[in-house]
């Protein structure tokens, strides 16, 4: 399933489910078919989004140092901060606007 937000205050952002279902679990909200994240709720998410991504970045350089022995090819796919970028700033020009970011609707 493909999720389109949308707000005012920027271009919409289109995520694939895995990703959507990965930061709402993050977020600590359930993931509907439909729904809003009001201007009173947005900074509080950001904040967890972003510690989250800046943890990610942490346990990925801690598991880079443990195997400095064996190369190993980079998952950039999976770097969180990289494919929640656009969902994130979305977020931050709808808090920035006082307006809320709305999906399935």
């Amino acid at each position: 399933m493909i999720y389109q937000f949308r707000s005012k205050a920027g271009p919409d952002v289109i995520m694939l489910a895995d990703l959507t279902k990965r930061i709402f679990d993050i977020l600590g909200r359930p993931l509907e078919s439909r729904g809003i994240l009001t201007v009173e709720q947005l900074p509080e998410l950001i904040t967890i989004l972003e510690t989250a991504i800046l943890k990610d970045l942490e346990d990925r350089s801690q598991t880079k140092d443990a195997n400095e022995d064996k190369p190993e090819k980079p998952k950039l796919a999976d770097r969180l901060g990289q494919r929640a970028y656009p969902f994130l700033e979305l977020m931050k020009q709808a808090k920035a606007k006082d307006e809320p970011v709305m999906w399935g609707v």
